[in-house]
């Protein structure tokens, strides 16, 4: 799993109009090598969900500018409408494999599985959900960490207790009744879409 910082990338974006190109250049990972394109695009498109940045543009002529919450219900607004989609999304997946095997012939040191055909889409459906969760998480986070606004922040804090409060309902429903193979392997699943406060998953 590798992770980047939200900070990091919108630092690397310091014009008013900022091209792909540009921002891929400047942007290092750890290692202090550029990010594969396609990846550096994925935390772009994560980061416009979320509301940091807007594209514009098509091809070869793509650029972003940074985008800002300009009033507190704006802010609030819109963090409340991706969280009701992504529970939306989890809770439909959640049904359709609700007592339903996910892996089948697991191996004993836990390393090798197959997945049931008749769960495997909606099980990966689940896991972007959950990932999407997590993420918008990690921004309220840094929104709360960043903002002067007491305000807001109350509110904020208001919001990550809820989306807290709904993974564990999830997870606890998720896991169930399911043996202890089954539930290792999901735990394992859940625990690497989690990131760092501030970051998303590369």
């Amino acid at each position: 799993m590798q992770l980047i910082s939200i900070n990091y990338v919108l630092e690397c974006m310091p014009g008013e109009k900022n091209y792909f190109d540009d921002i891929w250049k400047k942007c290092l990972n750890k290692n202090k090598k550029r990010f594969v394109r396609t990846k550096l695009k994925e935390i772009l498109r994560k980061m416009e969900t979320l509301g940091y940045v807007k594209k514009y543009g098509r091809r070869n002529d793509i650029f972003y500018e940074k985008n800002y919450h300009h009033t507190f219900e704006d802010h609030i607004g819109f963090i409340n409408n991706l969280t009701f989609t992504y529970e939306s999304k989890i809770n439909a997946a959640l049904r359709k494999i609700e007592n339903k095997k996910i892996f089948l012939d697991v191996s004993k040191d836990l390393n090798s599985y197959k997945f049931n055909k008749h769960t495997k889409t909606d099980y990966e459906s689940l896991l972007q959900g959950m990932s999407s969760m997590f993420e918008l998480a990690s921004s309220i986070v840094l929104a709360k960490e960043e903002s002067h606004d007491e305000k807001l922040k109350k509110e904020l804090r208001k919001c990550f207790s809820q989306i807290n409060e709904f993974m564990n309902e999830v997870n606890q429903e998720i896991l169930g009744e399911r043996k202890t193979v089954e539930r290792i392997l999901l735990q394992k699943d859940f625990s690497g879409r989690i990131p760092k406060a501030g970051y998303l998953i590369a």
